[in-house]
């Protein structure tokens, strides 16, 4: 009889591994039948603003598709991010992603595909395979989790060895906390003065919330950054 250990982790191995097919084929379902949910969902709220840009842009605009991967911890942050690079809507409850999430947002002649993959621990070995088809990589850090920076730093810097030349971009995320470490305090708990050199790195403070929309921490800075390394790319 095997020992419970073993069990244990031959059952995270399984539930992990069709967490991930399955949002694979979330994906894939996405990205097929775009547009197709109906008005008034979670599910297609970045559809439906996909459909409102391209009402606006006039007939013929150049389109270049490129995709940007968010990653970070679990409890980082990111859906948050990537509602309010999408969508400037009031929402008080984000929910977390459990496997995968994407979303699509055309700008500026500029399609973009935003992947994001869960933060949880039976995940993350699973980030480098999103790295090869990306062009930019973002990076969402919880400037007042401090307990777990070191956690961070580690999964960010084994990504980073993967794809040794990907425009990377942190977010140090809940800047909006009274206790939140500054972006030059996570420079330093991050490492990111090793990467001096190897690779474009940028570095942003970010509140993910409808009251920082108008500030300086807004993700509204990060869509534009994302912008001008997209069509530079």
């Amino acid at each position: 009889m095997a020992p419970n250990g073993v069990l244990r982790n031959l059952t995270l191995a399984l539930v992990a591994s069709v967490v991930v097919l399955g949002s694979l084929l979330f994906i894939a379902l996405k990205l097929y039948f775009r547009g197709t949910e109906p008005a008034g969902t979670w599910d297609g709220w970045w559809e439906r603003e996909l459909r409102e840009l391209r009402e606006r842009e006039p007939p013929g605009s150049a389109e270049m598709l490129k995709q940007v991967v968010v990653l970070g911890l679990d409890g980082a942050g990111k859906s948050s991010v990537l509602h309010y690079i999408c969508s400037q809507k009031a929402r008080t409850h984000i929910p977390p992603t459990l496997g995968f999430n994407s979303a699509q947002l055309r700008v500026e002649g500029l399609e973009m595909d935003l992947l994001e993959v869960g933060g949880s621990s039976n995940l993350r070995e699973y980030w480098p395979l999103y790295l090869s088809d990306a062009h930019v990589l973002v990076f969402v850090v919880d400037s007042v989790d401090r307990s777990r920076l070191l956690t961070a730093r580690q999964e960010l810097h084994t990504l980073l060895a993967e794809e040794p030349r990907l425009p990377l971009v942190v977010l140090a995320n809940k800047q909006d906390k009274g206790d939140a470490l500054s972006t030059e305090e996570l420079r330093e708990e991050l490492a990111l003065h090793l990467l001096s050199g190897q690779r474009e790195v940028f570095l942003l403070p970010t509140s993910a919330t409808w009251a920082s929309l108008n500030t300086a921490t807004s993700v509204l800075h990060v869509k534009s950054l994302l912008v001008t390394l997209l069509s530079q790319s």
